[in-house]
Formats: structure tokens, sequence, C-alpha cells
């Protein structure tokens, strides 16, 4: 799932798994992060939260759509198609 770096090593503190939904929580003892990660197999999405100073881990982790919402993340049904660019040429 996530490629290890020599500057960031992610420690999962937590995972959990409901009707393909997987969420995860990351800690970075490098940068002292924490990152939840979700993956929806059925819609074949995916995205992460890189938690500020002041959001609280487990609350992300819970309520992962509802901390993505607010930052305007876009996923499954909302999320628009990709522009295909013509070459007008």
């Amino acid at each position: 799932m996530f490629e290890t770096t020599d500057e960031t090593w992610w420690t999962e503190l937590a995972t959990r798994e409901s009707h393909g939904i997987a969420v995860s929580l990351f800690w970075s003892r490098s940068t002292n992060l924490l990152m939840v990660a979700v993956s929806d197999a059925a819609n074949d999405d995916y995205f992460e939260l890189v938690l500020e100073e002041h959001e609280q881990g487990l609350d992300v982790f819970n309520h992962p759509y509802a901390h993505a919402a607010a930052r305007g993340v876009e996923f499954g049904g909302a999320r628009s198609e990709p522009e295909v660019m013509l070459d007008a040429a």
C-alpha cells in the first residue's frame, strides 16, 4: 500500500475494515505526523489525510469521510471524470 522511503517510515497504529472499506491510522516517527488512509474496494477509491496538529487521530480515523469532505476531498461518485484534452493540430 505504501512505499517506504528513507525519510518516512509509517507505523500502523490501528486498522478497521467493513463492507469493503478499509481505514488505517499511521504514525511517522521521523516527522511525528499522523495519517489516515481510506481504501474503498467497491468504488476503486483511495485517499489519505495527513492530520494537522489540532486534529485528533482517532476522530479522523473514526470519521474519515466527514474530515475529507471538510477539506474538500472528492471521493466516490462526487469525483468528476478527468477532462480529455484533444490536440487541435
